[in-house]
């Protein structure tokens, strides 16, 4: 038995993969280095003897644990081969932004970061964006390349083990799990995907400059704030004036013209919230940076425990919550299935909601389930 952090397993394995994949699409596992810490056992895997495997090579039932940096991405692959996901995971990531949320990191909350904090040796930045370079090249790769994306992969594991030693003392085992458990919750959604309306979709990439030109002359009537695409501070600053409206000012005396400002305003002066939801809609809206695969679904990293509050920080371009809100009309299920909101905190019934669902598949629509 292998004590960690106060608790014993039968086997505990440190894992690592390289993976590589189109914008939205399912990742493909490259390679995987994966390292038993009681038996010393380390096993290496290219991405055809992976292919054949239909089961992870190491135990991953209740008496293991399973420990990783940014664990999503592990299991992501488990979930793109086909195999099950560990029932314990420990992630060092969660766990060092546990430790250092609010506090200025030099070199970043990354595995280096982490490494860095606790002063343990690890390879050097350009080194690893080299490698980096190299496995997202796609291939196909010699013998000497496949020899050194592997033995990168393993320094990536021998890292971990140290790290796992140094944060050991920190790690509060329950909680920790719980925190790998919602890794493992992440993971599902990020390998789901969330369906699109791929003819809409490209619909609206088509037309896209003449949709914007519409949608501020049709908003923009109430408001004379526009110059054709163009927002006019000086505009704005008049239409405020001629309705008493005060508006939060810069140290410089400039309006504050950030999202936040407009946001809170807009609460005060309802009349302010579709000028703002144009805005928003003219700034970080950019369909061509939506991440859709081929297969009709948006995927993208849903960058876990990245705030300081603890929650997800996905990209505001790349995953369909992040834009504007009218843009989640395209989200659409395929013909057979159906979508279910599930919010307890906000709906305070969940059970009912889950009757709902429940009905729905009586009727014979499918769901995808993440957790």
């Amino acid at each position: 038995m292998i004590r960690v952090a106060g608790r014993e397993y039968r086997e505990v394995w440190l894992g690592d993969f390289e993976f590589l994949g189109a914008p939205g699409g399912v990742i493909h596992p490259v390679c995987l280095v994966a390292h038993e810490l009681g038996t010393g056992r380390t096993i290496r895997l290219w991405e055809d003897e992976l292919g054949r495997l239909s089961a992870p090579p190491y135990a991953t039932d209740a008496d293991s644990l399973f420990v990783a940096y940014y664990a999503s991405a592990e299991l992501g692959c488990h979930l793109a081969l086909g195999w099950p996901l560990p029932e314990n995971v420990l992630d060092l990531f969660t766990e060092f932004r546990c430790n250092t949320t609010g506090a200025p990191l030099s070199s970043g909350n990354g595995l280096l970061g982490a490494l860095s904090l606790y002063g343990l040796r690890a390879l050097a930045p350009e080194e690893k964006e080299t490698m980096r370079e190299l496995i997202l090249s796609g291939g196909p790769w010699n013998d000497a390349e496949r020899h050194a994306i592997l033995a990168y992969c393993e320094s990536d594991v021998a890292a971990l083990a140290k790290l796992l030693l140094a944060m050991a003392a920190s790690i509060d085992l329950p909680r920790a799990l719980l925190r790998g458990r919602y890794m493992r919750a992440a993971a599902r959604i990020e390998h789901t995907g969330v369906p699109i309306d791929l003819p809409a979709l490209e619909h609206l990439r088509a037309r896209w400059d003449a949709v914007q030109a519409d949608l501020i002359t049709a908003v923009d009537t109430d408001y004379g704030v526009y110059d054709g695409q163009n927002f006019k501070t000086e505009r704005f600053a008049a239409y405020l004036a001629n309705r008493g409206i005060a508006w939060p000012l810069l140290d410089s005396g400039r309006l504050a013209l950030d999202d936040d400002t407009f946001k809170d305003m807009a609460k005060s002066h309802p009349q302010l919230a579709t000028l703002r939801e144009l805005r928003v809609t003219l700034s970080q809206l950019r369909l061509s940076a939506l991440t859709v695969g081929s297969d009709g679904r948006n995927r993208c990293m849903l960058s876990a425990f990245r705030a300081r509050t603890g929650r997800n920080q996905p990209s505001n371009t790349k995953f369909i919550f992040g834009p504007a809100v009218w843009l989640r009309g395209l989200i659409r299920p395929t013909l057979g299935h159906g979508i279910a909101y599930v919010d307890s905190v906000v709906s305070g019934d969940l059970r009912k909601q889950i009757q709902l669902v429940t009905v729905y598949r009586d009727v014979g629509l499918r769901f995808d389930v993440c957790e």
